[in-house]
């Protein structure tokens, strides 16, 4: 009750202290009123006469933001989960990589699938005619690509040009034609644009039967494929098809009643495109010869295509200057894509190369057009891909010009740079350059340019590096970091890991590495196992370390005698056995070490002396006199001259009972009886 009188009583003076203060500012408010009141007059009166304009105020534009930004906010709240695998492959973790191989695989897997979907809806649209989402979202539904403008017409042929139908556009064109009705030159370009694009095959679903013909080529093809210029052709033909004499796209370029510019350019860049540079060079020879001008696209590849056109270098350069002085006859400005052209064909010019190479730079500041990521690795290409590697200062001015900016895709071979300038740093052997290089690729959304493949080529080029250069600390932290969330180590990677060990002489670490090995499915790797016994076996260490060894050959040893259905066992080999029955020795496992000594006379090798006496320090160790005899037994039958080494020392270091030491006087190695025989023979 009191409560409730204090809690009331209380609420009431703050009502009655809320109006009293409202009727004191009431009041004042009024008072300031009248205070004012003629001195406002007064300013309006003045403001009306006056000439003075007044500033308009403009508000702020409302912030529109991306539609991804609140993700985005969410995401730069999350850092890298170095555990974790790459997050393409975290959807099943049953289907989780363990290695490369398995990645790649995994990746095109998907891929594949992704096909398979898009060719399944275009092949059946009937069955995906209903959208039972909520709410519909029309860029995440299928694409009807079922025709909607039925007979002959050219309104139809735009529609399935506009469908990417290679096939149904060619034969609506004829059977327009037949029926004598004329296409306008606007829609014969594009369907050129389709054809030379696509290169006469099916742009989806009849691509695995133009591979089919592929295998069925006439012989007068065997000649070309044979050629010197076949590799070469095979680079520049990037799509898989190739152009084929009196295709589709010649046939219907020979029957248009009119040609302008845009024709013969398109001819041109499918021409190339499809691995025709002689054709394309003819076409443009007729395109000047009709007086028209070509435009900056066709130029970059008729650039591009230089190197088949030509055989020594030098005339690869005077034809690629040829090219760019018809550009500045014909009036075409150049672009970032003109100068990547010129320097990709620079590659191939050798010494003429890296002579012009630096003023073609020169030309691209003087015409403010910026490089792109595909400029610096085609310089990178030219100046540290040759047998004499230059100096560390041309990657450095190109890194300090990569660190001033986050670079967006302009060319195909933008995706090249941050591999191939990290193998420049590795051929440099300059740590200090990776470093930066590295820097620049996490910089902004550069990392964007490396996939799955190129990612792991960049990962393992740096890891080889840090290995080679760096201390075991710096070493050991990047593989814990980079593994397997950034890439999946191969064996090279590992060889390289255990050779860093080796070197920083951090043996101790090497059960943990085994178990990354065989986690990424390297168990079975002949030479990896090698090298691994090898440097576990080559020098004695603490009892941990030797019990953690021993757990190591065990684990080899099973990988030895398992075998599946699709796998043989591994063949052991002498120097093998002789690691394992060391390791075995040093930890104490007499009769394991002993088991693996029987393998040498099942496989027909012979055991070293070293491998002998770690076993024969063992059965002294764990006082294993039985197991000494037999080893005097296994020296005696191989004719070993360390026989009589090793009975003395079994006579001298073990407590022998009357029994063991007539077994151990019995024994006689073949080489004592050989030289009895022949004492028989002389008597």
């Amino acid at each position: 009750m009191a409560a409730r009188r204090l809690g009331g009583s209380s609420w009431q003076q703050m009502s009655l202290l809320s109006r009293r203060w409202c009727l004191q500012a009431g009041s004042a408010g009024k008072r300031e009123q009248n205070r004012y009141s003629s001195s406002s007059t007064t300013l309006e009166k003045t403001v009306e006469n006056s000439e003075v304009t007044r500033e308009e105020i403009v508000l702020p534009r409302r912030k529109t933001w991306d539609k991804l930004a609140v993700l985005q906010a969410l995401a730069s709240t999350v850092n890298r989960d170095p555990t974790a695998a790459h997050y393409m492959f975290q959807d099943d973790p049953f289907l989780m990589p363990r290695n490369t191989a398995n990645s790649r695989l995994l990746s095109l897997s998907k891929e594949s699938g992704r096909s398979a979907a898009k060719y399944i809806i275009k092949e059946f649209p009937q069955y995906f005619d209903k959208t039972t989402s909520e709410p519909n979202i029309p860029c995440l539904m299928p694409e009807n690509l079922t025709p909607q403008i039925e007979g002959v017409s050219e309104a139809a042929l735009k529609e399935r040009i506009h469908l990417r139908g290679v096939k149904a556009s060619v034969d609506l064109f004829d059977q327009l034609l037949q029926a004598g009705s004329p296409v306008s030159l606007e829609t014969t370009n594009s369907l050129l644009d389709l054809l030379c694009f696509y290169g006469d095959g099916e742009s989806a679903q009849e691509k695995q039967n133009e591979q089919k013909g592929d295998l069925e080529e006439p012989e007068e093809n065997t000649s070309e494929q044979r050629s010197p210029k076949r590799q070469f052709q095979k680079s520049l033909n990037s799509s898989g098809f190739r152009w084929r004499e009196n295709s589709n796209a010649e046939r219907i370029f020979k029957i248009m009643p009119e040609r302008n510019a845009h024709s013969y350019c398109t001819m041109i860049r499918g021409m190339v495109k499809h691995g025709a540079p002689a054709k394309a060079y003819d076409m443009y020879t007729d395109l000047l010869n009709e007086r028209h001008k070509a435009d900056v696209h066709t130029f970059n590849a008729l650039i591009r295509a230089v190197p088949y056109l030509k055989e020594k270098f030098a005339e690869r350069w005077a034809l690629v200057k040829d090219f760019l002085n018809h550009m500045v006859q014909q009036e075409v400005q150049p672009n970032v894509l003109t100068f990547n052209a010129v320097l990709k064909t620079l590659r191939r010019c050798g010494g003429v190369g890296r002579g012009v190479s630096l003023s073609v730079i020169q030309e691209m500041n003087a015409l403010d057009i910026e490089p792109s990521l595909a400029t610096y690795e085609h310089l990178l290409h030219i100046f540290y891909r040759s047998v004499e590697l230059q100096p560390s200062t041309i990657i450095a001015e190109i890194l300090e010009e990569v660190e001033k900016r986050s670079f967006t895709p302009q060319d195909p071979d933008d995706a090249n740079f941050f591999p191939t300038a990290m193998q420049a740093c590795c051929d440099l052997k300059d740590i200090k350059l990776a470093y930066r290089l590295n820097k620049s690729m996490e910089k902004g959304d550069n990392w964007k340019f490396l996939d799955m493949d190129r990612l792991n080529a960049y990962w393992s080029k740096f890891f080889s590096l840090l290995c080679m250069m760096e201390q075991i600390d710096v070493v050991l932290k990047w593989y814990k970091e980079m593994t397997p969330s950034l890439f999946y180590p191969s064996t090279r990677s590992m060889f390289d890991l255990l050779q860093a060990l080796d070197a920083a002489n951090h043996l101790e670490v090497i059960p943990s590495v085994w178990e990354d090995i065989k986690q990424l499915g390297f168990s079975r790797k002949q030479d990896l196992l090698e090298e691994l016994l090898s440097l576990m076996s080559r020098e004695e260490h603490p009892e941990e370390t030797q019990l953690a060894f021993a757990k190591c050959a065990e684990d080899i040893k099973a990988a030895h005698e398992q075998s599946g259905r699709d796998q043989a066992p591994l063949e052991w080999t002498g120097s093998a056995l002789g690691h394992v029955v060391v390791l075995f020795s040093r930890a104490g496992r007499t009769q394991d070490a002993w088991n693996m000594m029987e393998h040498f006379q099942q496989i027909n090798r012979i055991p070293t002396d070293q491998v002998m006496d770690e076993f024969l320090n063992c059965a002294k160790k764990t006082n294993c006199p039985d197991e000494a005899i037999k080893l005097v037994k296994l020296a005696a039958s191989f004719g070993l001259p360390s026989t009589l080494k090793f009975k003395s020392r079994t006579e001298q270091e073990f407590e022998l009972s009357e029994k063991q030491k007539n077994t151990l006087e019995s024994i006689q190695s073949d080489s004592d009886s050989s030289d009895s025989d022949s004492d028989s023979d002389r008597d």
